[in-house]
């Protein structure tokens, strides 16, 4: 295996063209807008901007751009942030680009439109030599994504996967996943099935599962049990990239040989923190804000975690912490 910190990258990159708005339109709604900006973006940027922020995590990143000027300032905030970059270069496709409608009470409406990021191929992932942990999303081809987990795997790499936008997931590639990552939706798609929280983080055939819950948190699931870790109160802006800041610094973490429980706490905090800001990567918090954050908060309270626990339908142990068993479904 690779250095323990060391993390690739292989995803996304987008020019987030956004706009506010009183409300997100409904279908066939024309809003008029205010303010308009453009922000660098894209699920596997932003993850690696978050990853290198949060420290102790050398970052490299696989990404496929443009010949455009659309590609100038996302190269230029990757390498800011201290991401080093292998970049694929296309010729014939221009840069991903999203568009983003933000409200007022920070709900956004995104469309994507890959370019470049569907470029990417098998071939382009280089060398995993000194690489710990490969943290993948679903905004380049799935066939990519499941040959780069293959190839991690066999290089007894540690393999993230955050499984978003949300897609169903082939039995090939969750055999190769070590740690998953989804919202509750994303969640409902991979798991196939509706019930408790708890019941489908059971189903998933993956050795460790972790579903963000928004203003409520997060809860994961591994071989130990059942982990909870409540929100950090805020006053959201824009929740844009919070989800992407979440995964970046989760894997920073376990990079850095901190334990699950301590890696979703840090996580929480960097993603609460990013949604007092606007854009993505521009709201990603440096290391020490993150722990200033952590800082000024003590152990979650006690009823905090309870109503967690019910939420996702876990029992009482896992509202106080104690480890609980976790019945994980075997891939077929």
């Amino acid at each position: 295996m690779g250095e323990t910190g060391s993390v690739l990258v292989a995803g996304s990159a987008n020019l987030d063209f956004v706009v506010r708005a009183h409300h997100v339109p409904a279908p066939g709604e024309t809003v008029l807008g205010r303010d308009f900006s453009t922000f660098a973006g894209g699920k596997g940027a932003n993850q690696a901007v978050a990853c290198a922020r949060a420290g102790g995590a050398p970052t490299r990143m696989l990404v496929a751009l443009g010949d455009d000027a659309f590609a100038l300032p996302l190269e230029s905030g990757l390498r800011s942030a201290g991401v080093q970059l292998e970049v694929v270069r296309c010729t014939d496709r221009p840069t991903g680009t999203a568009f983003i409608c933000l409200s007022d009470d920070a709900e956004n409406a995104i469309t994507v439109a890959p370019g470049a990021n569907a470029a990417l191929r098998a071939e382009h992932l280089p060398s995993l030599q000194g690489i710990g942990s490969l943290l993948l999303q679903l905004e380049t081809p799935l066939e990519t994504v499941t040959a780069y987990a293959r190839d991690a795997t066999a290089s007894g790499v540690r393999v993230v996967l955050n499984a978003a936008p949300a897609r169903a997931l082939p039995e090939e590639l969750l055999a190769d996943v070590d740690v998953l990552v989804v919202n509750r939706g994303e969640l409902a798609t991979v798991a196939g099935s509706s019930g408790s929280i708890a019941e489908q983080l059971a189903r998933v055939p993956v050795a460790t599962v972790v579903v963000t819950l928004g203003a409520h948190g997060c809860c994961a699931r591994d071989p130990a049990g059942w982990h909870l870790q409540s929100a950090f109160p805020i006053a959201a802006v824009d929740t844009t990239g919070a989800g992407d800041t979440f995964c970046g610094v989760l894997v920073a973490a376990l990079g850095r040989g901190e334990s699950l429980d301590k890696a979703l706490r840090a996580a929480c905090a960097a993603s609460a923190l990013a949604c007092t800001r606007l854009g993505a990567q521009a709201s990603i918090p440096s290391s020490e804000q993150v722990q200033a954050l952590l800082a000024g908060h003590g152990d979650a309270d006690p009823g905090q975690r309870r109503t967690l626990a019910v939420a996702c339908g876990l029992p009482e142990e896992a509202a106080a912490g104690v480890p609980t068993s976790a019945h994980r479904a075997d891939p077929a």
